[in-house]
């Protein structure tokens, strides 16, 4: 009788990973091109011969022609107005985001609805609802809900160990609605001290120009002190400017933040008790 040997079965390849999504545009690279557009603003339109005595860049700006007058406020100027564009460019692309994460409608009917479904136990209902409202809030109650109808026939698990699942996938589902949400807010919170501090910079470095210039003249020209004076003083507008907004913007998307975070809290200690209540 002949042994026949046979073949061991290679195991199966685990599935590959589904890539992740590509986030966009990186924030340097978009820093980068509003850097750019700012220094040609800078030398090609408040630079322009068309702002100043003469059309050269070289003379004293047209009296009254700001332009001309925030063109001679120096190489921070082009540095300020980076930060101004970086500052407003990320703040329209926070509102946008957050407004699409907040979802439709509004989200503490949404929770109130899951939560009165919940009480009457109908789970594929609430799944519509989150299905509805498209919002991070959605998106965690669905992960959870889903975890939840998949607690209801396990066999296995204790209780407790069915509630540490169940918590365990609130708070991954959380995670991952996090970093979309906080995205580019740090560089908001930094460009609200950063705009300040080099508008100051740009202001002494002016002021120091002004007064050696007197200096070396040896005349105290009262008229062309206070010409150099106001073109310093344009970096410290700018700066200030720019700061106020980024302080506006952080403050406002970080309590839209705080309140979809308490949103998701609240719901999702609902689905705990829910779940504990019921099995």
């Amino acid at each position: 009788m002949s042994n026949t040997t046979k073949t061991p079965t290679p195991a199966a390849k685990p599935a590959a990973a589904p890539k992740k999504k590509s986030g966009g545009v990186s924030s340097g690279l978009i820093i980068l091109i509003l850097a750019v557009v700012a220094h040609l603003f800078y030398h090609l339109y408040l630079g322009n011969g068309s702002h100043f005595e003469g059309g050269d860049n070289a003379n004293e700006p047209i009296p009254g022609d700001y332009f001309g007058i925030v063109y001679k406020g120096g190489f921070i100027v082009p540095i300020l107005m980076t930060c101004f564009l970086t500052a407003l460019t990320f703040t329209l692309e926070r509102f946008f985001t957050l407004g699409k994460a907040n979802g439709t409608g509004k989200v503490d009917e949404f929770v109130r609805k899951v939560q009165t479904l919940l009480n009457s136990n109908d789970i594929p209902a609430a799944l519509k609802e989150c299905d509805k409202q498209k919002g991070s809030v959605g998106n965690v109650v669905s992960a959870a809900l889903k975890k939840y109808q998949q607690l209801t026939t396990d066999t296995e698990l204790d209780k407790e160990q069915k509630l540490v699942a169940l918590s365990k996938e609130i708070e991954e589902a959380t995670t991952l609605e996090m970093p979309m949400l906080e995205k580019n807010l740090t560089i908001i919170a930094t460009l609200a001290s950063v705009s300040t501090l080099v508008g100051l910079l740009g202001t002494v470095l002016g002021m120091i120009r002004s007064f050696a210039a007197m200096g070396q003249s040896g005349q105290a020209d009262s008229s062309a002190l206070a010409q150099g004076i106001s073109e310093a003083l344009i970096n410290t507008a700018l700066g200030i400017g720019t700061s106020a907004i980024c302080l506006i913007a952080y403050n406002y998307f970080t309590s839209q933040i705080d309140s979809l975070t308490y949103n998701i809290d609240e719901i999702g200690l609902s689905i705990s008790n829910n779940f504990a209540a019921h099995y």
